[in-house]
């Protein structure tokens, strides 16, 4: 397992440096200050530093990355996520409470982050015909590199791609006990009249729920987003999530929220994201806060 985590790491770092050593003609794209000098250890001028973008409150994923030498934190502050299921004639009843997961953001150069999610805290009861039982504790650790290929300082649109390794660093069985993979591919376009679309293609390459095997889940997202008032803005998404996995259903979600800028550093938001399908959770209220300095 240890030769595994190191691999992932290895992975992650080369696919850093192979982006950074692009030849700039691949990727820049004529911005008003040129920013391709500013790096982990040399950071962009706060004169200089675009509008802070965040990866939440919605599922699809932000084009955009972290300003060079400057880091933000996303979290939840708590989120609850209710799911009631009768698939196959056994009533089962899953409530969990997720307490402040952070996704902790470095901006490595202009046009590459590197983020680090951590479950901190879970707590999780199932009800069914055997009895009731709870699961807490720490959960998954995730690792992810995010690279704009285009968009992320002008432009109506941006398009990024996200590879990330998830460790299995969970306890009392709240994850799966395996290292797991994927690649995230966010877009970003801006519409007429304030409108701001994100488009996001994903693939994850999971382990067997019966541990033999592995697969690929296909995720598909959807989300528009408008300013309501002020620094209030809202939006509405549709998330679909398709497995090869053998008698794997497709989950689907509608998900809303606001967002409220408090500063052009600091977000706070809340949503509700609703299953539309049965093999999805039925309901899942959060409440949130991003900070970037």
């Amino acid at each position: 397992m240890l030769m595994k985590l190191k691999q992932s790491s290895v992975v992650l770092a080369a696919l850093a440096g192979g982006v950074m050593a692009l030849p700039s003609v691949l990727l820049a794209e004529e911005p008003a200050h040129d920013k391709s000098g500013y790096h982990l250890f040399n950071p962009t001028p706060v004169e200089f530093m675009r509008e802070m973008s965040t990866d939440r409150p919605d599922k699809t994923e932000s084009a955009y990355t972290v300003d060079a030498g400057h880091f933000q934190i996303e979290s939840d502050l708590v989120s609850f996520t209710r799911d009631h299921d009768t698939a196959n004639g056994a009533d089962t009843r899953v409530e969990a409470w997720a307490i402040a997961p952070i996704n902790f953001k470095v901006g490595l150069c202009n046009r590459v982050d590197l983020q680090t999610v951590i479950e901190t805290y879970n707590h999780i009861t199932t009800r069914n015909v055997t009895g009731k039982t709870r699961q807490t504790g720490f959960g998954d650790i995730t690792s992810r590199l995010k690279v704009n290929l285009w968009g992320n300082d002008g432009g109506a649109t941006a398009l990024a791609v996200m590879p990330y390794v998830k460790y299995p660093t969970s306890q009392n069985d709240i994850g799966n006990d395996s290292v797991e993979s994927g690649l995230i591919i966010p877009l970003a376009l801006d519409l007429p009249g304030g409108f701001g679309v994100g488009l996001m293609t994903q693939f994850d390459f999971l382990r067997n729920d019966d541990d033999l095997g592995n697969h690929v889940d296909f995720v598909n997202t959807v989300t528009v987003s408008h300013d309501i008032v002020g620094n209030l803005g809202g939006y509405v998404e549709f998330f679909s999530a398709v497995s090869a996995e053998r008698d794997s259903e497709w989950v689907g979600t509608f998900d809303l929220g606001l967002t409220y800028a408090v500063s052009k550093d600091i977000q706070l938001d809340l949503g509700v994201n609703i299953g539309v399908t049965d093999s999805a959770d039925d309901l899942n209220p959060f409440i949130g806060v991003s900070y970037r300095f």
